[in-house]
C-alpha cells in the first residue's frame, strides 16, 4: 500500500523513534516537497532534520503540480500539497 503523509505523522515518528512502523505498515509513503520543506525548516528539531536530509528508500518526495482551488488555499503548505498530491 502507498500512503501520502503530512509533516506532524513523520515528525513524531522520529522523535519517538519509531519511523519505521510507516513502512512496515504501509510499504512506500509519498510526501510532497512542501512536506520535505517543513521537516528541514530551521524550527524543527535536529534529529528530523538530520533525519530528513538523508531519506529512507521507503520515502518518495513529490513535486505537486496540480493548482488548488480557494478552500485549500486555506490550510498549511504540508496539509495543502498532501490533500493535491493524493
Amino acid at each position: 500500500m502507498i500512503i501520502v503523509s503530512n509533516t506532524s505523522p513523520i515528525n513524531y515518528l522520529i522523535l519517538i523513534g519509531q519511523i519505521n512502523l510507516l513502512p512496515e505498515l504501509f510499504g512506500q509513503i509519498i510526501i510532497p516537497l512542501a512536506v520535505h520543506s517543513e521537516l528541514s525548516n530551521a524550527s524543527t528539531p535536529p534529529f528530523v532534520q538530520a533525519w530528513i536530509a538523508t531519506p529512507s528508500t521507503w520515502l518518495k518526495i513529490q513535486v505537486v503540480n496540480q493548482p488548488s482551488d480557494e478552500i485549500v488555499e486555506l490550510l498549511d503548505p504540508g496539509e495543502r500539497e498532501v490533500i493535491l498530491l493524493a
